[in-house]
């Protein structure tokens, strides 16, 4: 074997157990494993498990907050304070900032990324070319999913449409969309599902992201999704219009969107930061229902989509963070809810990125994290340090440095 990890707890209420590695991949799952490794790990009664998924990130936009401030704190001045941005990114400037996200997601525990990079007729392919580069260039640290974005829209905007074929061609993995941001969110769902069945890929709405449920088309993206026979290849960010829906039709939606196999982002870090900024008091959360969609068959993930920037003016790239930050603000502090969380950071966000090869059983891709708690439930609760990364059978990170090792 390459690597051994002995006595480690996989699973509450269960035995410590050795897990080994090799050729990247968990090799066998046993208690007293008797063959010997290259390298053995005590892992002392500690958690090991699958490393996190983060499955919708801007990396480009991160860490540019202090440069042009959203003052208002509204998604209005977001966007536009933005869009002024983002012509005066270099190659230069979005390749380090991005590369410091990298390394903290990598530090952090997660060894897979959904990355949705923008490209306009302002800012050219700038970024968007700088994610495929990331992309190459940390393969063996991290995988990244590289989403084609609009973030301004497609048919609002000269040459958009050649520029997401481009961005296809190019070799984007995902095709993006943003409805509610275009002249007709039916025409843009439309042309998106036409260019994802074009190149063979599948698909990535921001979808419905508003405080109330006037103008939404997520049953219309859900029928699309069933007529052109992308069930469970459709994914949704957002989705905080479906919270102002009353209780009997949501189920009705709800019972849609699981038949579509859609896979919804609740993104608490930005929702809860632009969410309900007319409302002077009784606030809202302004948050996708994640109880009610879980409990309806959806596969409901935790994400942080944006850090440091107008969007969202905080966050270290820790889902763990993110996933502390959901249990009050989604009503996930019951004991019975508590336990669905850790799944929201890891199986669930895996099945929406189709990661076939992804979890703690033998034959699996060992992209694995050792963290610093001997109880599963407690991973959450006790914001565990990370003592070991591996991705792929490498170690690419541990808590004896300040930094990931393989950056």
């Amino acid at each position: 074997m390459d690597l051994i990890f002995r006595n480690v707890r996989i699973a509450d209420g269960k035995p410590l157990t050795d897990v080994a590695v090799h050729n990247g991949k968990v090799a066998i799952i046993s208690p007293g494993i008797t063959v010997r490794a290259r390298q053995e790990v005590q892992g002392n009664g500690n958690v090991l498990m699958p490393a996190f998924v983060e499955g919708h990130l801007h990396l480009e936009k991160a860490n540019v907050m202090h440069r042009k401030v959203n003052r208002t704190g509204t998604l209005k001045e977001a966007i536009a304070v933005t869009a002024e941005l983002k012509p005066m990114l270099t190659r230069e400037d979005i390749l380090e900032r991005s590369t410091q996200v990298l390394r903290s997601l990598v530090q952090a525990g997660t060894t897979h990324v959904r990355a949705h990079a923008e490209f306009d007729p302002s800012q050219g392919f700038t970024g968007f070319d700088v994610v495929l580069e990331l992309r190459k260039k940390f393969r063996d640290m991290i995988d990244i999913q590289v989403v084609a974005f609009p973030q301004e829209g497609i048919f609002k905007l000269p040459g958009m449409k050649h520029m997401m074929v481009a961005a296809m061609e190019k070799g984007a993995d995902v095709v993006g969309g943003i409805p509610y941001n275009d002249r007709s969110p039916f025409e843009h769902i439309d042309y998106v599902f036409s260019l994802a069945k074009q190149f063979g890929k599948d698909i990535d709405f921001h979808q419905d992201f508003a405080d109330t449920a006037e103008n939404m088309t997520i049953e219309y993206l859900a029928r699309k999704t069933i007529k052109e026979g992308y069930e469970g290849r459709v994914c949704v960010g957002h989705l905080t219009s479906l919270g102002a829906v009353a209780a009997e039709q949501r189920v009705d939606i709800i019972s849609l969107i699981r038949d579509a196999g859609i896979s919804v982002m609740c993104l608490p870090a930005t929702d809860l930061h632009l969410g309900a900024r007319g409302d002077s008091h009784n606030v809202r959360r302004s948050l996708t229902p994640v109880r009610a969609l879980r409990d309806g068959g959806v596969n409901v993930c935790l994400a942080t989509n944006n850090i440091r920037n107008a969007f969202t003016p905080y966050g270290t790239g820790d889902l763990l963070n993110i996933a502390q930050l959901a249990m009050p603000a989604c009503h996930l502090g019951g004991a019975d809810d508590q336990a669905t969380v850790l799944g929201m950071l890891t199986t669930n966000p895996a099945k929406a990125l189709g990661l076939n090869n992804y979890g703690l059983e033998t034959g699996k891709n060992a992209d694995l994290v050792l963290v610093d708690t001997q109880s599963v439930a407690g991973v959450i609760l006790d914001l565990p340090a990370r003592l070991m990364v591996l991705k792929r059978g490498k170690i690419v990170a541990t808590s004896n440095y300040n930094r990931s090792i393989a950056f």
